[in-house]
């Protein structure tokens, strides 16, 4: 099964898309004719790739502004999604927050949770009926390598991650038959403005080009593998490593070394 053909009446929608991966998501989309929906929470950060796209491409470029972590914003663009044809659904937006629970902002903990998790469960669910009832259509949700594995000192992350790594294989199997896939991106170290975000920004490249991969490729392997209706892409082999680690290795041993690891991060 193959990604759904570029419709001009149909979208492919990408959250988060003002930089790092959903910005490539959508130059690679753009490339193969697909018109688009770019959302982010500042919609000035998405005119200058718009305009671009449309003057390179002569695709359509939507634009809508949300802020994902807030429900009623969100209730307003899940409406939007149900009374649009969406093709591909791409739930890329994310963040990370860094260091011991007591010590961060509880709101801010809360708002990941929204961003990163309950804003995938409720998007997909806006658009999955219409994908279902044509037989067609495609998901791409963002989990982590984080999500492989509890994470001391970036708990909320990485229980985020966790449910949407589940999610995304769990839906997968489910819509075999269906005409509609659903592929699980877990993205190790990315060359991003994620780590600017999350605040640590000291372990920007260390270890260079062989572990830390860049957004373009990272956007290119998610396409070619919803094109191939793969369960899960990890693009890397560091992220691979970190996935099989993550995954196997026992938490008596694995839970102490990456709370030091994550504990220093935040520091």
């Amino acid at each position: 099964m193959s990604l759904p053909i570029p419709l001009p009446s149909s979208r492919v929608v990408i959250t988060g898309a003002s930089s790092g991966i959903g910005e490539e998501l959508a130059k690679q989309f753009a490339i193969r004719g697909y018109s688009l929906v770019l959302v982010a929470r500042r919609i000035e950060k998405l005119e200058a790739l718009a305009e671009k796209l449309k003057a390179q491409y002569q695709i359509s470029v939507d634009l809508y502004p949300c802020d994902l972590g807030h429900r009623e914003a969100r209730t307003k663009f899940r409406h939007y999604l149900e009374n649009i044809d969406v093709a591909i659904l791409c739930n890329n937006a994310g963040f990370a927050t860094f260091g011991c629970l007591q010590d961060l902002d509880a709101d801010r903990e809360r708002e990941e949770v929204e961003v990163n998790a309950v804003a995938i469960h409720d998007l997909t669910l806006a658009v999955l009926p219409q994908m279902i009832k044509r037989k067609a259509g495609a998901i791409l949700i963002v989990g982590s390598t984080s999500g492989h594995q509890p994470t001391p000192a970036n708990a909320t992350y990485a229980a985020t991650k966790a449910f949407a790594n589940s999610f995304a294989e769990s839906l997968h199997s489910e819509l075999i038959g269906t005409g509609v896939s659903c592929t699980l991106l877990a993205p190790g170290p990315t060359k991003t403005g994620f780590n600017e975000v999350a605040g640590i920004t000291k372990i920007d490249g260390v270890g260079g080009g062989l572990v830390w991969v860049t957004a373009e490729r990272v956007a290119k392997e998610a396409i070619q593998g919803m094109d191939r209706n793969c369960r899960i892409v990890i693009p890397g082999f560091v992220a691979q490593a970190q996935t099989l680690g993550g995954r196997y290795t026992p938490r008596i041993i694995l839970l102490p070394i990456l709370k030091q690891v994550f504990s220093r991060l935040s520091s």
